[in-house]
Parts: structure tokens; sequence; C-alpha cells
């Protein structure tokens, strides 16, 4: 734990805090807004195209305007590459428009209930997963300047710190777990449930729909901490820490707001790690094991209220 701690604290000595303090009171901004007027959910109700060319713009922006606050700053570094730093942002930000739209399944589509919903809904997460391995395949192939397949890795990287973060996460996940909104939102494997009396297992169809939920997150730690801090570390330094926390709290906006808002901080936690390290896999473990811990305690609280 230590060592993390040293982390921030050299993190929060380089940091320009003009910065810091602009994309903390904007990031807060949206998230007031969006608990108020919905942004995402007006994004959800529109109809595909709209709905991706709604989370390209949201998305651009708000992945740019962290790198924008921390450029007006003088003592702020210049960007290297800016040719290629416009084309990772370019990807990054259609990339994972892309990724948050649905999906139709062709083949599902031609099942019959509860097969086409249950397929569509478990295959869209690994299809999801292999786009963003292709786009980072991708960007490896147009530039191999980076000394590591964007975080994948286990050079600087040690278990132990990041088992002990999960143990004392397990309290405050359990305590969360007995408010209402986190049990509107967990667990996960609730929006399947009505596979039950459709199948003689329901329990191993289950069990596949919560593999394919936690390889979400796998795709979401390549792509945060792994293409956005250690892929985007050759143009801006340390300053891709900060754009890309503002990025990954607002794909929390149809969470909890107490999720929505430490995923902000968490983010930035998460993201000085795998600067420092260059490894993705803390990060994954404790994201992983977070996951599963949510969806352990929002099972366990239905049951005991029911």
């Amino acid at each position: 734990m230590l060592i993390f701690v040293n982390y921030l604290k050299e993190y929060f000595r380089q940091i320009q805090y003009k910065s810091l303090l602009l994309t903390t009171l904007f990031v807060a901004i949206l998230i007031a807004l969006n608990f108020s007027i919905g942004i995402e959910k007006r994004i959800y109700a529109l109809h595909f195209p709209f709905s991706l060319i709604s989370f390209i713009l949201f998305y651009g922006i708000v992945f740019g305007a962290g790198f924008w606050f921390q450029s007006i700053d003088p003592r702020a570094p210049t960007f290297n590459n800016k040719k290629m730093f416009i084309i990772y942002y370019s990807m990054a930000v259609i990339g994972f428009s892309l990724k948050q739209v649905h999906w139709q399944i062709p083949f599902a589509n031609v099942l019959k209930f509860p097969w086409n919903i249950y397929w569509t809904r478990v295959l869209q997460l690994p299809l999801k997963l292999l786009m963003t391995l292709m786009i980072l395949f991708f960007a490896r192939k147009i530039d191999d300047d980076n000394d590591s397949f964007f975080g994948l890795t286990t050079k600087n990287f040690k278990p132990k710190p990041y088992l002990i973060i999960l143990l004392f996460l397990i309290p405050l996940v359990a305590l969360a777990a007995t408010q209402p909104d986190f049990l509107h939102a967990y667990p996960k494997v609730k929006y399947i449930n009505f596979i039950d009396g459709q199948v003689q297992t329901p329990w191993l169809w289950k069990m596949i729909y919560e593999i394919s939920y936690s390889l979400d997150f796998v795709s979401i730690e390549l792509f945060f901490r792994g293409f956005l801090v250690v892929g985007f570390i050759r143009f801006a330094g340390i300053n891709a820490i900060l754009p890309m926390a503002a990025f990954y709290c607002t794909i929390h906006f149809g969470k909890p707001l107490g999720e929505c808002i430490s995923s902000y901080f968490g983010g930035l936690a998460l993201g000085v790690i795998a600067y420092r390290t260059r490894s993705i896999f803390g990060g994954l473990i404790v994201h992983l094991g977070l996951a599963w811990m949510m969806e352990f305690f929002g099972y366990a609280s239905r049951i005991v209220m029911h």
C-alpha cells in the first residue's frame, strides 16, 4: 500500500493544480447535468446512427477538454507527435463510441425466446472486447514506439498490494449493497432472470453470462489504462492521466451516483498506477475483484431481503 501512496504523492507533486481543478470542476458539472437531465439516457434513446454520432461528439468533447485544460497552463509540456496524437485520439473516441451502442447479433435474431435475447446479451461483450483488441493491434501496427502492448506486461507487476486494496473495499461494497440505488443496478445477472423456468439448469446459463460480464472489465482496463494512459504517455506524459479519468467517469453515468463520483477518483488512482508501472494487470485485479464483489453482495442482499 505504501508504494501506491508514494505513486500518488509523486503525481500530485508533478501535476498542475489549475488543470486538476478545472478538470474536476468540469466532471462535476457533467455529473450534475447527467443526474438531472439524463445525458446518457437521452443518447441511448436515439436510434442508430444518431446514438453513435452523439456518443462520438460527447466523448470527443470530454476527452478533448481533459487535454485542453492542461494545455492552457503555460508550464504544461508541449505535446509530442501531434499527427499521431490526433490519430490515437480519433481511434479512442470513435472506437469506444462503437462499443457503447447496442449491437445486433445476426444469428440471435432468428432464434426464439429466450435464446434470442439471451445470446444477444451474452455475446455482445466478448465481441466488443475483440473489437477493442483489434483497435489496439491496429494502433500498434501504425505506431510501434510503445515498449509494451498497451500495458500487457508483468514486468513491474506484483499482485499482493492490489489484493490488499480489495480487502479494504469489502466492507464498503457490503455497505453500499444495503442502498436502494445499488440494488437497482446490481447484480447484473438479474437482467437474464427471464431464463428461469425456461431451462433445467439456469445457474449454468447465468454463470456463462457472468463470464461474459467479466470480459467487459478486461476491455475497459485495456482501453482506459492501457490505450488511454500507457498508449498516450509518449504524447502527453503524465498529462495523459486526467483526460482518461474524465472520460472514464462518463461511462458510469448509468450507475448509482456514488459509484459515478468515485469512478473519477478511482480512475485517477488506477491511471497513476498504470503510468508508473506501465502495466494494466493491477487495475484489472482491482476492477474484476470489485465487479465480482458487487455481483455477490447485490445477489446476497436480494436473498436476505426476500
